[in-house]
């Protein structure tokens, strides 16, 4: 809710805007009906019943040295205009003299003991809320108004709650704005009471006199470990520093509150006795005893943030005590289901900032960790965004059009800027210092655009034998990429480096999946849903030593091993948590072009691939979770099922002309055959590591047409011959040779057509091609559909094409002139299929379709965890050395 000068908010007119404060924008508006200047504070949400009960106690207060509060609106407080700098200014000028100091002090000692003795808190004393007007008068500002806009939220913290929480954090106070005045038992999200404001006061007038923070670190959660931990170095007070102040700071900075001045007005005392000229020793060490209580203390406070974390391997504390937050991001976000193995929640390089992915469709959102507000990041709507920062965290660099277009937006907001196109999908990139992304293409390699956008250009392509290189990251110094080597039908694979100058590869690590270098000198990766960790030299590209496991509570997608985990540069990680995402059990029911089905196979199970018999009675399938897919085979009439492997990793099957077997490939092994009526064991037909899928049979049997799959689908056909109740193989022949991926052969019913998809456009379109092709290689070739299309089959029934067009199945109709393909307009056949598996059953009037079994919708997943201090821990427990 901006404002402009001389709108009007109820009787008031606006000035000129002053800034923003921890609960909103901060305006100078004029009351016309006193004459008076006023400050006005315009909170994000409309105030509850008991803010304007708290807010109406505050304005009770009436004290010189407390910034009154006039008025309540519905979303706005009307407030004192306090003229001058604040504390905070003043301390940037240097430590202030200790003369200034005493009357400082003194002045915010009365107007806290003013406040207390109406059991109001301020709950965020800090030199930002302190003002100093020009005759010497200080002001206290947004008194109470901490406790005011806990109310806002979802009422007070538990008196017993041991977790340090994000909302517990901005209850209290943008975290990190307040964390170095925040006592240990507020920082721990127990209920704050006066002692609170006595440690704060501390904190404060330890600030004056020595210039620097009580308790220092570069981000929050350094800052809290130091509060929970660390002592103040007592030797950067001026040495003339009276001991009764000296010891009068102490006792407001033991971290036990039990032991801590229990008083407020006994700090104003010792202050006021120290200005009455009495003479003061001006060193006075603090009490040894007393010094080792307040350090057993926050060793106690430490240990109790760690052993909360139960799920934690370690059973020591690290040398920083590890800190969890476990964050609600709130009812309204519906973070997306690990079903594609995406990154949906990530960390700016600095820690400050969580993106993540919400919503139907799907967008991007940033929050600032020290604030409440979200800002939707407008124009990223997309499927996969798949997000990553630029390294100075002021971009976001997203996917689009089913990943095969790159953009990028301010973390601010702003218009989002294309940055490349791909020819076929994308998973994952990395930003390097030196202004080059790099992308893993699950068709391409890895490839590599400036961030300014541009043509991609190849930086490592796919070997022969491998499939993908997805979720890169560009090391320190940009010289190497680490990658993971992703093997479909599993949800491991390898993790690999490349190094740019020798185009040299070395595997670090077998059996794993997305990979993360972090800056403690460590690559982490994931096995299912557990977290290891392994000493990795950046400089020889080499892993040192042995993984270790660190988390076993990681999210993991069962289908394609993929996990929300990301990490900032000062050691905070995080992740969603729960283990494996439950399997989909589905049925398989038949479906006509009304979209009315009945069941075909009503028994839940994992299910996938149907293929109907030629003769309609036996469907063949998958059936398994991810590592043991197995063929089985479907007797309609008998309601039996046939297993035909066992323990493999098989796919895609398909009937041989004469229904008597059934040809499926199996990952990493090549294409094998086996007798439908299970008798017998699955027989080779080739042998490769790559993936190989068989898709169709000539009608004669003749031929076997499949694609290898290896970063791109490419076409061949192999001659079969049944000899003695077996098939035998003969030479495979490279049908299409391309630059494309082309995928999914499917022969005519005649044999001579032959039907695919390809990425030759930019996105899957179905093509038709004479088979066999035109002995001078060219022409023969007719492209059947138009705005995106995949996996073709041709009606046997009649004289149509079929293909999946989004969620719709199409059907065209075509003749033969001659040598050419002639084909009408697409029409719909069945609408709102869903991106399900099917088959067209023999009669050619209707589909067997997976259907997933009904079940209670899965609730909204809008938690996620955030460790701080993530790198001290893994080099106490995984030395890198």
């Amino acid at each position: 809710m901006s404002l402009l000068a001389g709108d009007k908010l109820g009787p008031y007119e606006i000035l000129a805007p002053v800034g923003a404060g921890g609960m909103g924008e901060v305006y100078q508006a004029r009351d016309p009906r006193l004459g008076r200047d006023v400050a006005i504070k315009i909170s994000q949400e409309k105030f509850s019943d008991r803010f304007e009960r708290e807010a109406h106690a505050v304005a009770a207060l009436n004290h010189p040295n407390i910034c009154h509060l006039y008025d309540v609106g519905r979303n706005y407080l009307v407030m004192e205009l306090v003229e001058g700098p604040t504390l905070a200014e003043r301390i940037q000028q240097g430590a202030v003299p200790l003369e200034e100091v005493l009357a400082i002090s003194k002045q915010i000692a009365e107007g806290l003991e003013a406040a207390h003795e109406k059991g109001i808190v301020h709950r965020d004393l800090k030199p930002g809320n302190i003002k100093l007007r020009p005759d010497g008068t200080v002001k206290l500002l947004d008194f109470g108004l901490a406790k005011v806009a806990e109310a806002v939220d979802a009422g007070p913290l538990p008196a017993d709650s041991q977790t340090l929480t994000l909302e517990a954090a901005t209850r209290v106070g943008t975290i990190l704005g307040t964390a170095a005045y925040m006592p240990p038992e507020q920082a721990l999200g127990k209920a704050a009471d006066k002692r609170a404001d006595i440690w704060s006061f501390g904190a404060v007038l330890y600030e004056m006199l020595s210039g620097r923070q009580a308790f220092e670190g570069e981000s929050a959660s350094e800052i809290l470990a130091a509060v929970l931990k660390l002592d103040p170095d007592w030797s950067v007070l001026p040495p003339k520093t009276p001991a009764p102040i000296r010891r009068m700071i102490w006792r407001c900075l033991i971290k036990d509150r039990r032991q801590r001045l229990q008083a407020i007005g006994d700090a104003r005392i010792v202050i006021e006795e120290c200005l009455s000229g009495a003479p003061q020793e001006t060193v006075e060490p603090v009490p040894k005893r007393s010094m080792a209580l307040g350090i057993a203390a926050a060793v106690l406070a430490a240990l109790a943030v760690v052993a909360l974390t139960g799920w934690w391997h370690a059973a020591t504390p690290p040398n920083r005590p590890l800190v969890r937050l476990d964050v609600d991001l709130g009812p309204e976000v519906t973070l997306p289901n690990l079903d594609g193995g995406e990154r949906d929640v990530i960390l700016s390089p600095d820690g400050a900032r969580l993106v993540y992915v919400s919503g139907n469709p799907q967008r991007l959102y940033t929050r600032r960790l020290d604030q409440s507000k979200v800002t939707e990041l407008a124009g990223t709507d997309s499927s996969y965004p798949l997000p990553f920062f630029s390294p100075d965290g002021e971009w976001v660099a997203f996917f689009t059009g089913n990943r095969t277009r790159l953009n990028k937006i301010s973390v601010e907001g702003s218009a989002v800027v294309p940055l490349a196109e791909f020819n076929g999908n994308t998973v994952g990139g990395s930003w390097g210092v030196d202004d080059k992304i790099v992308v893993g293409g699950s068709d391409k390699g890895l490839l590599q655009v400036p961030a300014g956008g541009g043509v991609p250009t190849t930086v490592l392509e796919v070997a022969q034998g491998d499939s993908a290189y997805v979720l890169p990251q560009i090391l320190p110094g940009g010289k190497a990429v680490l990658f993971w080597n992703y093997t479909p039908g599993r949800n491991t694979g390898g993790i690999e480096v490349f190094s740019f100058a020798d185009r040299r590869r070395k595997t670090i690590v077998r059996d794993g999946a997305n990979p993360e270098y972090l800056p403690s000198g460590h690559v982490i990766y994931t096995n299912k849903g557990t977290l290891f960790a392994i000493p990795f030299d950046v400089n020889r590209l080499e892993a040192r030593g042995t993984a270790v496991p660190i988390l076993d509570d990681v999210a993991y997608d069962t289908t394609y091993g993929g996990v929300d985990l990301d990490f900032a540069q000062n050691g905070t990680l995080v992740y969603r948590r729960g283990g494996a995402t439950a399997v989909q059990q589905v049925t398989i029911q038949w479906m006509d072009s009304a979209g009315h089905k009945e069941p075909l196979l009503a028994k839940p199970g994992d299910y996938s691939n149907p293929r109907i018999s030629p003769d309609g009675k036996r469907l063949a399938l998958i059936e398994g979770t991810t590592g043991a897919y197995d063929v089985w085979v479907y007797d309609l009439q008998r309601d039996a099922m046939i297993r035909l492997t066992a323990a493999g990793d098989a796919l895609h099957p398909v009937w041989s002309p004469d229904g008597r077997y059934v040809v499926f490939g199996e990952t990493g092994k090549g294409i094998y055959w086996t007798r439908a009526d299970g008798a017998g064991q699955p027989q080779p037909l080739t042998q490769s590591k790559i993936v190989q899928i068989p898709c169709s049979f000539t009608p004669d049997g003749r031929q076997l047409a499949y694609y290898n799959y290896s970063g791109k689908g490419q076409i061949w056909t192999l001659p079969l011959e049944a000899q003695d109740g077996q098939l035998k193989a003969g030479t495979p022949k490279h049908f299409l040779q391309s630059q494309f991926s082309d995928e999914y052969p499917a022969f005519s019913p005649d044999g001579h057509w032959l039907a695919y998809d390809s990425n030759a456009s930019g996105k899957y379109e179905v093509y038709v091609q004479a088979f066999p092709p035109p002995a001078s290689g060219q022409g023969g070739q007719w492209q059947v559909s138009n705005g995106g299309a995949r996996g073709p089959v041709w009606s046997r029934n009649g004289r149509e094409l079929i293909y999946r067009a989004g969620d719709q199945l199409m059907a065209v109709s075509y003749s033969v002139n001659g040598d050419s393909f002639v084909q009408e307009k697409p029409r719909v056949w069945i609408g709102k299929l869903g991106r399900v598996a099917w088959d067209q059953a023999a009669d050619g009037k209707r589909i067997a379709v997976v259907t997933p079994v009904a079940t209670e919708p899965p609730r909204p997943d809008h938690e996620v965890v955030i460790l701080f201090n993530f790198f001290d821990e893994l080099r106490r427990r995984v030395p890198a050395s």
